[in-house]
């Protein structure tokens, strides 16, 4: 017969703490991961005499305890990176901020939907006014008026539309059967 594990003694739903969390779970917290590391969240959770699960214990952790984060407001330079990189990668959050280091996920995640989104949809909105101002013919005004529409400076897609649905080429000749 193999040795049991202690399974560690998690509290009940009920007294399981829900708040914010106090400078004395925060240290309490922090010396259990010194000791045992960060791993095992729910053992973690149960060592430090925590009332908390170890999904709380592990955002406490590496959201706001982490010795390696970086404080304070977000560069210029850290955000014009965010911008390329969710350009790059989309809303990939955790690869974003493994390149711009002391950053977590959830802060990038949290600027880029407080600040970020709308000062490009600002600035979107603002590029479709110029472009429609600074436009002389008719046509060219109609084709700008559709690439704002359809989301700003990406989508700034020209072709024939003639072209486009000319169906009499010999790549469609399955179709005149």
């Amino acid at each position: 017969m193999g040795v049991k594990k202690e399974r560690p003694v998690s509290p009940k739903r009920s007294q399981i703490n829900k708040g914010a969390w106090t400078s004395e779970e925060d240290t309490k917290l922090a010396e259990v991961i010194a000791v045992h590391g960060a791993k095992s969240w729910n053992t973690i959770a149960s060592k430090a005499g925590l009332k908390r699960c170890g999904k709380s214990c592990r955002l406490r952790w590496m959201n706001y305890l982490r010795p390696n984060i970086k404080r304070g407001n977000i560069s210029e330079q850290e955000e014009d990176l965010i911008l390329r990189l969710h350009k790059l990668l989309g809303n990939r959050w955790s690869l974003i901020a493994g390149r711009l280091p002391g950053r977590t996920d959830n802060e990038i995640k949290n600027y880029w939907n407080s600040h970020l989104s709308k000062k490009i949809k600002q600035k979107e909105k603002q590029g479709c006014k110029d472009e429609k101002r600074s436009v002389e013919n008719g046509q060219e005004e109609l084709r700008q008026e559709n690439t704002c529409a359809a989301g700003g400076e990406d989508s700034n897609i020209s072709f024939d539309v003639d072209e486009f649905f000319d169906f009499s080429d010999e790549k469609f000749e399955w179709m005149n059967r």
